[in-house]
């Protein structure tokens, strides 16, 4: 041991594997304190150089403010929801997990669940064990030549596809920001949208974000579009479903049988579906191995022993240190990048490539904090697992989508240019932002192939292209006035007479509210415009 971390002292609040304890102790002064009171912990927190905690500590502002020498929480779990990462930052102290810990676990419990559906597995043994010999009543159905539905295709509903496909399964799966390639080494087909595979699925099984969007996704309008009989799975998370639009396509046959880990309230024991004999439950196991549990405490403390020793932390979630004078140059520019990521991600169809151009003054620094930037606007909200300026690379790498970036002193009319260019196919996707005036405001300038200079620090955004003719702005207008959303600013990009081929122009508005998506699909259906988009900057 060095000098150095001889003088380190760690605290383990809660109990994580002994092989991670042990990690520790060879390096610092431990001490487990998995029994302390929280006045405990308030006392003499400022006593530890690092912390592990699991999900019933709170470190909150109160306690992070009196953690004087602390310079790293170890998260031994995927969610930090019981950390105060804003104050942390603000201290200084690095935020680490373990986000890769329960994805097997996660996985292989999806998979069971699967196979007790079909089998009937959980109805045969109470059946069996309360004195009966249901053999005919309880016969099951093979997965071999099943079709599997996969929503959202990231590390979790990948490592499903490739059991599945082990069974003799055919695997269609739905998630726009996941590369061709990757459901070709897997052997899936890629849908074009989510009701293919809704259509498709013998099998559904849920691996989505919970998002304003994909809350209720499985509803009764989603659900009528599944096959007659189809089997749903879900241990993602309980909201994705609307509970009584499952029960009465359960009630009616449409829904042949379900498998529930998570639950829109959790813990829960007089669920409605309880009773039913066709859905099988379990109270949210599927992070629940010892293996997962004991991955999560060494990847944890590793992380720990990596911040205190000087190391890379892989797993931080918050911001990553940066020089202070490059941080001058582009701290402005990180909210600009990251909402350039959220806004082209909500234009593009699909995602294989990303291609990130930096011109101006900026392009003399180490950009990778901006690029960073980018994919996590990217991928915010549309991948099962949290995303940060740390894991955001590796999502993009287990999606199979490449990410190149290039730097030019110069820009043209503007000091600075962030160039985002997104690559599906045949189709690509770019946006264009800079910052302006002595606060650095971020400002979209160009979308939709047409090019404008709007202010974008308010929270929502709605696009919409159209015909260039006269009267299309004022009909937006009214739309969004009669829908009780009020326009911030407004910038309209158009061609003008013979500078392009295009007769299209688009409008961009930012609004004190979200436009509803029912105001954008009228606006975007009628004559004259061709599509409209509102996107949350937040």
């Amino acid at each position: 041991m060095t000098a150095l971390t001889e003088n380190y002292r760690v605290l383990v609040a809660e109990k994580i594997a002994a092989t991670g304890v042990d990690m520790l102790k060879e390096r610092f002064d431990v001490e487990v304190g998995t029994d302390w009171t929280r006045e405990e912990l308030l006392e003499r927190i400022g006593g530890f150089h690092g912390i592990l905690i699991r999900s019933a500590t709170k470190l909150d502002a109160e306690v992070l403010e009196r953690a004087d020498n602390l310079k790293v929480v170890g998260r031994a779990g995927v969610g930090v929801d019981n950390v105060d990462v804003q104050t942390a930052s603000k201290k200084g102290i690095i935020v680490a997990n373990a986000p890769e810990a329960n994805t097997v676990a996660a996985a292989e419990h999806t998979v069971a669940l699967i196979l007790a559906l079909a089998r009937n597995i959980p109805q045969a043994h109470a059946s069996l064990t309360s004195g009966k010999w249901e053999r005919s009543k309880l016969g099951g159905t093979e997965l071999d030549g099943k079709t599997l539905g996969v929503l959202g295709f990231g590390r979790i509903g990948q490592l499903v596809a490739i059991r599945a496909r082990a069974f003799g399964m055919r695997v269609i799966a739905f998630d726009p920001f996941t590369a061709d390639s990757r459901y070709r080494e897997i052997g899936a087909e890629k849908a074009e949208n989510a009701d293919e595979v809704l259509a498709a699925a013998d099998f559904l099984t849920l691996h989505l974000p919970k998002t304003p969007e994909t809350q209720g996704f499985i509803n009764a309008e989603t659900i009528g579009k599944c096959k007659d009989g189809v089997r749903i799975i879900n241990v993602a998370r309980g909201p994705l479903i609307v509970d009584e639009d499952l029960q009465a396509a359960l009630d009616s046959g449409k829904v042949a049988g379900a498998a529930l880990d998570v639950f829109t309230t959790e813990p829960i024991t007089d669920h409605p579906l309880f009773g039913y004999a066709n859905v099988v439950v379990t109270p949210h196991l599927g992070a629940s191995t010892a293996e997962a549990q004991d991955r999560a405490g060494v990847q944890t403390a590793e992380q720990v022993v990596a911040a205190l020793t000087g190391g890379s932390v892989t797993t931080a979630v918050n911001i990553p240190a940066i020089s202070a004078e490059d941080m001058e140059v582009l701290g402005p520019f990180v909210p600009l990048a990251q909402k350039l990521g959220t806004i082209a991600a909500s234009l593009a169809d699909s995602v294989e490539r990303v291609e990130i151009e930096y011109l101006g003054r900026i392009a003399e620094r180490d950009t990778r904090l901006l690029t960073l930037s980018v994919l996590t606007g990217l991928f915010a909200g549309r991948t099962e697992e949290g995303v940060n300026l740390v894991n955001a690379p590796t999502l993009a790498e287990e999606r199979g989508i490449s990410v190149a970036e290039t730097r030019e002193t110069n820009a043209r009319d503007y000091s600075d240019l962030v160039r985002l260019t997104l690559v599906g196919g045949s189709e690509s996707v770019r946006v264009v932002g800079t910052t302006l005036g002595q606060l650095h405001r971020p400002h979209l300038l160009e979308a939709w192939g047409q090019r404008f200079n709007l202010q974008i620090d308010d929270p929502h955004l709605a696009l919409f292209r159209y015909s260039d003719v006269p009267g299309m702005v004022g009909r937006v207008g009214s739309s969004l006035g009669e829908a009780g959303v009020n326009i911030s600013a407004a910038a309209v990009g158009r061609q003008a007479p013979g500078e392009g081929e295009s007769d299209l122009a688009v409008m961009a508005v930012t609004t004190d509210g979200a436009v509803p998506q029912a105001v954008i699909d009228q606006i975007a259906s009628s004559d004259g415009f061709v599509s409209g988009r509102s996107i949350s900057l937040g």
